[in-house]
């Protein structure tokens, strides 16, 4: 096996910020292990992708000010939490991460007058002009959006497809193919497993939350999203064995982060 490239030279390629990285340490490992981290076990992994002590200080301030985090202090020790609206968000990436998205049963015209882009890229919407919105009809509707028109078969509706930027999705798709596709053909380190999945999950979360997932027929032939689900499946697994005694290293209020939990081992048979 070749050696495949080092978590910091990945980090660098994927262009983190760290209040991005924060919120994938704490949806793939935090949250389904209790929900809380001890500030000095979040600078040690934000060190492993190149954040120093200030970078991860205040971003944490700045996700503590947005609603994103919480905090708490025992003694000179602090710990946090992801706060309702963030881990209401990791919880929608989560069932498209670990499990595979449903096709639409068809598709919605929605009147919604607000439209914040965490909103429009949680339901998959699509502008069509003025406050009408195009979606995927998958049971759910966004908070406030009035029914216009309900179409329970895509073929009613040709050239549907092109209301979304499946090229920019695809490009996504495909530079998360080039950056892990080498650590899957190569020979990960064990001490390396954490970071590299977490960037694993952090590149697949930032194409997988902006695909509507249309249904194949409408998709291109050549679709890297399928390509990109493989890899993630495949590269998630093999690196979680090594992940978890990394995961044991770091502490929450009470000690030590437990290596599985029902939450985590969940995550895996969704995966399997």
């Amino acid at each position: 096996m070749q050696t495949p490239p080092c978590p910091l030279a990945l980090a660098r390629a994927l262009e983190l910020t760290a209040p991005g990285f924060i919120i994938t340490v704490y949806g793939d490992v935090v949250v389904p292990r209790g929900e809380v981290l001890w500030m000095g076990s979040l600078l040690d992994i934000c060190a492993r992708v190149g954040f120093g002590e200030n970078q991860v200080r205040t971003a944490v301030s700045r996700l503590v000010a947005s609603g994103r985090l919480s905090g708490e202090r025992q003694g000179r020790r602090s710990f946090y939490r992801l706060a309702d609206a963030a881990r209401a968000e990791f919880g929608r990436a989560t069932a498209l991460l670990y499990a595979a998205a449903p096709p639409p049963q068809g598709w919605l015209l929605l009147a919604l007058d607000e439209v914040p882009d965490d909103l429009r890229r949680a339901h998959h919407l699509a502008p069509v002009g003025g406050a009408c919105w195009l979606a995927p009809d998958r049971g759910a509707l966004p908070p406030g959006a009035r029914v216009v028109m309900r179409v329970r078969d895509d073929r009613d509706v040709p050239g549907i497809a092109a209301f979304w930027d499946l090229d920019a999705v695809a490009a996504r798709y495909d530079r998360m193919i080039a950056w892990l596709g080498p650590v899957a053909a190569g020979d990960p380190a064990p001490g390396d497993a954490l970071t590299l999945r977490l960037l694993l999950v952090h590149a697949y979360r930032a194409a997988v939350l902006r695909d509507p997932f249309l249904p194949p027929a409408l998709l291109p032939g050549d679709w890297s999203g399928a390509r990109a689900r493989a890899l993630f499946r495949d590269l998630y697994l093999r690196l979680t064995p090594d992940a978890e005694a990394g995961i044991a290293q770091l502490q929450d209020a009470t000690g030590p982060l437990p290596t599985r939990t029902p939450d985590s081992m969940g995550r895996i048979a969704l995966l399997r």
